[in-house]
This record gives C-alpha cells, sequence and structure tokens, in this order.
C-alpha cells in the first residue's frame, strides 16, 4: 500500500448516487425523535467498517489565541482537560481555538463545513485531542446531540479563485452562527507542521458539550501521516477578512495563525460510535499498511 493507492482506495468508496439516497433519507429520518435517530445510526454503524472521508484542496484553518484559557474546560467533555499546541515545527505551544473551513465528500454526505474546535489532553491516553464545539454546513450531519441535522448554512460559500484567493462565506439562519474568510494563497509558503496536533490529535477527535455527549463521543481518522506533514502557512496580512462566531466569540482569541492545504487528504473515519486507538503514528501508519479496502463495508451500504 502506498499513498496513491490508498487515495484512489477512498475515493473508489465514495458513490455518489448512494449519498444521494442518504441524503433524501435524512429528509424522513429528521422528524424521528432524536433518540430513534441514534438507534437507527447506531444500528448501521455496527455493520460497517469505517466511513471514507476525503478533504477536497484548499481546506484552511484560523488559529485564534485564547485569551481566556481558563474558559475551555466548561466546553470540553468529561475526560479531557486543556492544553497548548504548536501549529508549526519549532512553535512556542499554546492555548487555541481553531477554525477549518474545508469542502468534503463522503459516502453519506458531500458538502461544505465550518468547524469550531478547541485543543485538549485526552486523560486516559495522555493523546492531544481536537475536540469539536461547534459547527455550521450546507449540506447534512449528524452528533450524538442532534442527530440527524439538515444543513444549516444553506447558499454557503466555500471555494477559491484564479487569483489564489481562498473565499468562505456561511451563516446559519437565525444568524449566531457564521464564518466569512477571505485570504490570499500567492504569499504563503509551505511549512512543516507539528506532528503532535496534526498527526496524533487526528487520531483522537471527540464532540464537545455542545455537539455531543458528556463522554465526547471520540473517534479516530485512518491516514497516511504525510497527508498532514505539512501545509501553507499564510501570512496574516494576506488575510483580509476573518469574521466568526463559531465558537471563538463564546471562549474569546485573537487570530495568530492562518494554515491551508494545497492538496487532497484521503482518510477513513470511524463509523458513529466506535473508536480506534492507534497511540503512535507508528501504529498509525501499520494499520494503514493493512487496510483492505475489498473488506470495507461502508455506512449506506
Amino acid at each position: 500500500m502506498n499513498i496513491l493507492d490508498y487515495a484512489k482506495g477512498v475515493e473508489k468508496l465514495v458513490d455518489l448516487m448512494e449519498v444521494g439516497k442518504v441524503m433524501y433519507m435524512q429528509t424522513k429520518m429528521r422528524h424521528l425523535p432524536v433518540f430513534l435517530q441514534r438507534k437507527i445510526v447506531t444500528s448501521a454503524s455496527k455493520k460497517a467498517d469505517k466511513m471514507p472521508f476525503v478533504v477536497e484542496p484548499y481546506c484552511s484553518f484560523l488559529f485564534y489565541e485564547l485569551t481566556e484559557p481558563e474558559k475551555v474546560q466548561e466546553f470540553l467533555p468529561e475526560g479531557f482537560r486543556p492544553a497548548k499546541a504548536a501549529i508549526f515545527e519549532g512553535d512556542k505551544p499554546k492555548y487555541y481555538g481553531i477554525v477549518s473551513m474545508f469542502r468534503i465528500h463522503t459516502s453519506v454526505f458531500w458538502g461544505a463545513r465550518t468547524e469550531f474546535y478547541l485543543v485538549a489532553e485526552n486523560i486516559e491516553t495522555g493523546l492531544l485531542s481536537w475536540i469539536m464545539c461547534d459547527y455550521i454546513s450546507d449540506t447534512i450531519s449528524y452528533d450524538e446531540k442532534h442527530g440527524l441535522k439538515s444543513p444549516d448554512a444553506r447558499a454557503a460559500v466555500m471555494t477559491t479563485t484564479c487569483e489564489g484567493d481562498f473565499v468562505c462565506d456561511m451563516a446559519n439562519a437565525e444568524g449566531d452562527k457564521y464564518a466569512q474568510c477571505e485570504m490570499n494563497l500567492g504569499g504563503a509558503k509551505m511549512r512543516a507542521l507539528d506532528a503532535r496536533l496534526w498527526i496524533e490529535g487526528n487520531t483522537s477527535i471527540a464532540y464537545g458539550r455542545n455537539t455531543g455527549e458528556k463522554d465526547g463521543d471520540l473517534f479516530s481518522l485512518t491516514f497516511f501521516p504525510e497527508e498532514m506533514k505539512q501545509a501553507l502557512e499564510v501570512p496574516l496580512e494576506a488575510v483580509r477578512v476573518a469574521d466568526v462566531l463559531c465558537g471563538v466569540g463564546k471562549v474569546g482569541g485573537v487570530l495568530e495563525r492562518a494554515v491551508s492545504f494545497p492538496f487532497a487528504q484521503h482518510m477513513l473515519s470511524d463509523a458513529p460510535g466506535a473508536r480506534t486507538h492507534y497511540g503512535s503514528e507508528k501504529a498509525l501508519r501499520e494499520a494503514v499498511m493493512k487496510v483492505d479496502f475489498k473488506k470495507i463495508k461502508t455506512l449506506n451500504k
């Protein structure tokens, strides 16, 4: 198994017609009580191994240094505590709130998302973790607290231009969650990323108290570590607009870094309720090398 074969294998697991069926089914299931939606999803997950998870090129991140890190704990699930992290290799670790903006296609949904994360440590495993505290999307989504959600950001913009601009403009109907970002990538430079945040952290992801249950619904991504080895650092002077109210407003933060991935990232995500534990980059790589795409059953089949 090499990176190219892995990317092709993940892409082949995504069937657009099957995704369409799931999105139609969600329009019916959303009327059910959340506990029934959970039961249906959990039952389907027992038959699935992983979910193909393709983040499309120019997935971008805004990092906000938290001015009041003491507020972080109230947003974290049980078993996690606030932790400092470095963004690039050699950076000084700090407390961060992170806004990620990207387009994605999977075996069950396809569209744009903006997500707000806090960085924490899993007390049991010691792993640095990404805690998803809030999100908005123009496609369907699922979390333990809300069940199967309809799109909450209609007419969303998530694109790039021929002049090298990355543009995000998303908002929910109520106007209490939004993300606007415009930045030019022309002067961005590729830099080595901090392995603990980007590689270790993406094997330990959980939902915060706004989006999940008290235990955090922990899950992992399975990917070649090279997917998270480097990215573009965008000069802050190239960020023309960075107006976000998707968690940051509740915690408080000052924009410190902008990061963008100029390539697609191919991963397999744990199905809802599944909890893969790798514990090290070596264990993650070994797991990737053992993937047999012919045996993987996705959530929609």
